[in-house]
C-alpha cells in the first residue's frame, strides 16, 4: 500500500529530502501512522532512520530555518523539534532489551525490522518510507492494518518477549484498548495475566502516566475492568481492588463498591474531562472496606468512610507519584465532602447548613455537586430522577444563600491582628477562640461579615471573657 496521498504535511517532504541528501533510509513510524489510518488527529510525529537520528534531526532543523526549539538527548540517541503545534521526534533504528531486574534498556543500533520488532503492538509497528524512491510505501510486517480493522491490540512478537522487554507495555495495552475501544488479543491478554507481577520493576512515574490516560478515556471503566481482570490493578492500586466483592449476613448484602465506583467514574466522565475530579470519583468510597460494619437492625454500614477516605488520599497520592500540592488537596476535599449535600435535600434545612457547605467547598462547590450527581447509580430510574430533582433544589437553595450572604470563600473582616490590637493580646489560644467564634457567628447568620457589626460582636465576646479593650480605634 502507498500512502503518499495521505502525507499532506510539508514536513514529510522536508524530512525525506534531508534523508536522501544524507543517504539515510528514513520512515515515519508508530502512533502517527496508526492515527493516520484511523483518521484520528495526531500532533506527535516519530521519525526513524537507519543510522543517526540526531544527525538527521540536526539537518532537518537547519532545513527548517534553524530557529525552532531543538533538543538533543545524547544518552538516548534521540532529538526533538517543536514546529508550531507539532512535536517531531527523531531516533535511529535500534534493538532494545531489558535485564530481568532493571528498568533501563540495553540499546544497540539496528535495522528497520529490528526497530519494528521492538515496538509494543502491531498497530504501532507500521512505518511509511519518506525516501523519494519509496515515498509513501507502507511497511507493515505484522499486519497491523488488519488488527486496526479488527479493533485488536496484539503484540508483534510473543507476548512474553514484548512484555519482558518493557513491562509497562502491559499497561499500555490496556490504555490503548480503553482509548480506542479495542479488544486485547487472547494470547496477549494471557501474557499480561502470566507476567503482571513484573510491572513492579517499572517506575511509579511511568505507571501513573498510563493510568491517568486510562482515567481520561471516554469510558474509563472499560480500562479498569481490564486492569482488574488482568491482575495489574492489584499490583498498582490494591486499595481499589479491596472495594470488590459482596458480603452477605442474615440475607443482608451490601453493593459491590468496586463496580459502583466504576459506574460513578463513567457517570462523571460524561460531564467533565477534569482528571482530578475523575480521581475524586475513583477515591470517594475508597475507605468503605476499612469502615464496613454489620448491624443486625440496619444491616451494613460504612460510617465515617468519607473522613477516613480523605485521610487515605495523601498516602495514595504519595505512593502513586501523583502531585502532592493543590490537586491532592482538591481530591481530598471532595472525598471528605461528598456526602454533605445529601442531608440538604430535606425541606426544613437551615440556611446555616447551606452556608457551612458553601464555606467549606468554596470554589469547588459545582464540582462537588457534579460528583454527588454521578454518585447516584441506582437501577431504579424513578429513584434516580427523584435524587437528581432533590439536588436541583439544593443547588437553587445554594444560589439563594450565596446571593444573599456572599459566603463562598469568605474571609472574616476581623483578623487576628485586629483582635490582638484591640485587647492587647499575644498570639495564642484566646485569639484562636475569638476568631472561631466570629466565623461561627457569620455562618450561623447571627451577624453579617461587615466590619462595624462584627467589631461590636467582638467587643461583646471580649467582655464575656473578661478581656479589657486597650485600643478601640480599629
Amino acid at each position: 500500500m502507498n500512502l503518499s496521498s495521505k502525507l499532506q504535511e510539508p514536513i514529510f517532504k522536508t524530512v525525506g529530502k534531508v534523508a536522501d541528501k544524507l543517504g539515510l533510509e528514513t520512515y515515519v513510524v508508530g502512533g502517527y501512522v496508526r492515527d493516520l489510518l484511523l483518521k484520528r488527529e495526531s500532533k506527535d510525529i516519530d521519525f526513524v532512520c537507519v543510522g543517526s537520528g540526531v544527525q538527521l534531526a540536526e539537518e532537518v532543523h537547519r532545513a527548517l530555518g534553524g530557529k525552532l526549539p531543538f533538543n538533543v538527548f545524547k544518552n538516548f540517541g534521540t532529538a526533538s523539534i517543536k514546529q508550531s503545534d507539532w512535536e517531531l521526534e527523531f531516533v535511529g533504528a535500534r534493538k532494545e532489551s531489558y535485564q530481568r531486574s532493571s528498568r533501563k534498556p540495553v540499546v544497540e543500533n539496528g535495522t528497520l525490522q529490528d526497530d519494528q520488532n521492538r515496538r509494543d503492538f502491531t498497530i504501532n509497528a507500521m512505518a511509511i518510507c519518506l525516501n523519494e524512491s519509496r515515498y509513501g510505501e507502507l511497511v507493515d510486517p505484522f499486519d497491523g492494518q488488519n488488527d486496526l480493522k479488527e479493533k485488536l491490540i496484539k503484540t508483534p512478537l510473543a507476548p512474553e518477549t514484548t512484555f519482558s522487554d518493557d513491562p509497562l507495555r502491559m499497561m499500555r495495552a490496556i490504555r490503548f484498548a480503553s482509548q480506542l475501544k479495542f479488544d486485547i488479543d487472547a494470547d496477549t491478554f494471557e501474557g499480561i495475566l502470566q507476567m503482571n507481577e513484573r510491572i513492579g520493576i517499572v517506575s511509579k512515574e511511568r505507571i501513573i502516566v498510563e493510568l491517568n490516560k486510562i482515567i481520561l478515556s471516554e469510558e474509563p471503566s472499560y480500562g479498569f475492568k481490564l486492569l482488574f481482570h488482568s491482575g495489574l490493578l492489584k499490583e498498582i492500586f490494591p486499595e481499589m481492588v479491596a472495594l470488590q466483592g459482596v458480603q452477605t449476613i442474615e440475607d443482608k448484602s451490601h453493593k459491590d463498591n468496586f463496580y459502583h465506583t466504576l459506574q460513578v467514574l463513567d457517570n462523571i466522565s460524561q460531564n467533565t474531562d477534569n482528571l482530578w475530579l475523575r480521581w475524586a470519583a475513583i477515591l470517594h468510597d475508597i475507605a468503605k472496606p476499612a469502615t464496613k460494619r454489620f448491624n443486625k437492625k440496619v444491616g451494613w454500614t460504612f460510617h465515617g468512610h468519607e473522613d477516613k477516605g480523605a485521610r487515605m488520599v495523601p498516602g495514595i497520592f504519595r505512593r502513586m507519584k501523583l502531585p502532592m500540592g493543590e490537586p491532592m488537596r482538591y481530591v481530598q476535599k471532595l472525598v471528605r465532602l461528598h456526602l454533605r449535600p445529601i442531608p440538604l435535600v430535606k425541606e426544613e434545612i437551615t440556611d446555616s447548613a447551606v452556608r457551612r457547605l458553601l464555606y467549606e467547598a468554596g470554589d469547588d462547590i459545582e464540582d462537588l455537586m457534579t460528583l454527588c450527581r454521578a454518585d447516584i447509580t441506582s437501577k431504579n430510574n424513578l429513584k434516580v430522577k427523584r435524587f437528581l430533582s432533590n439536588f436541583d433544589k439544593v443547588e437553587q437553595k445554594m444560589r439563594e444563600v450565596e446571593e444573599k450572604d456572599k459566603i463562598r470563600n469568605f474571609q472574616p473582616v476581623i483578623t487576628g491582628e485586629i483582635i490582638m490590637r484591640t485587647f492587647g493580646l499575644q498570639p495564642g489560644r484566646v485569639v484562636g477562640e475569638l476568631k472561631e467564634a466570629l466565623k461561627e457567628a457569620v455562618l450561623e447568620g447571627e451577624i453579617q461579615n461587615e466590619f462595624d457589626e462584627a467589631y461590636r460582636f467582638l467587643l461583646k465576646l471580649g467582655e464575656e471573657k473578661g478581656l479589657v479593650v486597650v485600643n478601640d480605634k480599629n
